[in-house]
């Protein structure tokens, strides 16, 4: 039996239950990835698989970058943990400054975490208790949208709308509704960018203002551009509308930017590339680059003062063991070393066009029916195959694989989010792949 045959053999036994994953169809036929670097992983038998979705969208600057790897190892060595309950470390801080300086303006506070899902949990509890510190303690409700993503803790499945994703877990969080998503392809299939129809929809939070009462609302949650759920673009005017409203009626209007954060979309966050600004705003994956786990929520900082404002005393009962870890720290420190080194906070603008380009070349191939792109994301959707909804974008995904890219799928749609060092070539060759598998698929 060779080395392949009797690893997956053991794998059948194997104690790690993976997450998001149909583990006996994997155990089958495991895709296995054992080494990384720049833009490429390598499967254990050295076959290199061009890596077109960042690792899981959060390795901006590309794998094993030298800079974040050195700051790792040193700080391991240094001290590899301290409290940052009464307690702090100089990285903690260093690291919060440094990111200050890139937030938008007025946005100079950031409370860390360890995943985007702890940071939405902790970006709505921030914003019931902003409510309660101003003496609105009746604002408890909170507003998500059908097929938005925010992790998988229990405030996350709440305001998430992924069906999927709730069903399994019974209730959730009371007090919480949903606007309607924007994804429209009777009207804007193959947009090119924002697309141009839709900004009605923002009206539907008007809906739920007069149907729960607004004073009763605390928080909206939206992505600028929902990744997880498909790349699924707010069309023009939306987020300038979702905006308004929300201001007209006292709520508090969160981003989720754990995927749009740090680049993605050619900017350092993404409500500075849509032009519309939140009150608070989630992130993880890009910040350390995906070396070591880590998250924040930024704040305005009138919301922060609001905290301030009483006795001395803990201002907000909240926090994890690892919020400020030092090895996230010194790798998110290092990691901005490399964004800002490189230019690779704004290069997707520069490679915006040859992806837009790129990626809708693909019109027309069998089974797809829409094509969307913003910054360096974008999305190819399929019909689905009658009886078997989903497994055209997991047949592509598998193939994608086996032809040497690496894509994401979430049901009949293919995702892209390359890390931003790729080269024009190497989109080239991700969309010249993935066309070729596209005229496989049944």
């Amino acid at each position: 039996m060779n080395k392949r045959a009797d690893f997956t053999q053991s794998l059948e036994q194997s104690a790690f239950w993976m997450p998001f994953t149909s583990n006996r169809q994997f155990k089958k036929a495991p895709r296995l990835l054992a080494r990384a670097e720049g833009m490429y992983y390598w499967t254990p038998e050295g076959r290199q698989i061009l890596d077109a979705c960042a690792g899981l969208w959060c390795v901006n600057a590309g794998h094993c970058r030298p800079k974040i790897v050195e700051a790792i190892q040193k700080q391991a060595a240094e001290m590899d943990f301290a409290p940052t309950f009464q307690m702090g470390h100089p990285i903690a801080f260093e690291f919060a400054d440094r990111l200050a300086e890139i937030a938008p303006q007025g946005f100079k506070r950031v409370f860390f975490t360890n995943s985007g899902s702890e940071s939405v949990d902790s970006a709505l509890k921030i914003a019931l208790a902003y409510h309660r510190a101003r003496g609105e303690p009746q604002r408890f409700r909170l507003i998500g949208r059908e097929r938005g993503y925010h992790g998988v803790n229990f405030g996350g499945i709440s305001v998430g709308g992924l069906s999927h994703n709730r069903k399994h877990f019974g209730p959730g969080v009371a007090g919480v509704d949903h606007i309607r998503h924007t994804h429209d392809i009777s009207r804007n299939a193959y947009s090119r960018g924002t697309p141009a129809n839709g900004v009605e929809l923002a009206d539907d939070l008007e809906r739920l203002c007069a149907l729960h009462d607004a004073s009763t609302i605390a928080a909206v949650i939206v992505e600028p551009v929902a990744g997880s759920a498909g790349v699924l673009i707010p069309p023009k005017g939306y987020l300038e509308r979702l905006r308004e409203i929300c201001t007209k009626h006292g709520i508090l209007l969160i981003y989720d930017e754990v995927i749009t954060g740090f680049g993605r979309l050619g900017k350092p966050f993404g409500s500075q590339k849509v032009g519309v600004m939140p009150d608070l705003f989630t992130t993880a994956k890009g910040m350390t680059n995906g070396a070591v786990p880590m998250g924040g929520v930024f704040v305005r900082d009138s919301i922060y003062e609001a905290f301030m404002q009483g006795p001395d005393g803990i201002e907000l009962f909240h926090g994890y063991t690892y919020s400020g870890h030092p090895l996230a720290c010194a790798a998110g420190i290092a990691t901005l070393d490399t964004y800002q080194e490189e230019g690779l906070l704004e290069r997707a603008t520069s490679l915006e066009k040859h992806w837009e380009d790129a990626i809708h070349s693909l019109k027309g191939l069998p089974n797809v029916i829409d094509i969307r792109n913003c910054g360096l994301m974008g999305a190819i959707e399929f019909s689905p195959k009658p009886g078997a909804p989903g497994s055209r974008g997991y047949n592509a995904l598998v193939k994608c694989f086996e032809a040497g890219v690496l894509t994401r799928y979430t049901a009949d749609t293919l995702a892209f989010s390359p890390p931003l060092i790729v080269e024009k070539n190497q989109i080239d060759q991700i969309f010249e792949t993935v066309g070729r598998v596209l005229k496989t698929l049944d």
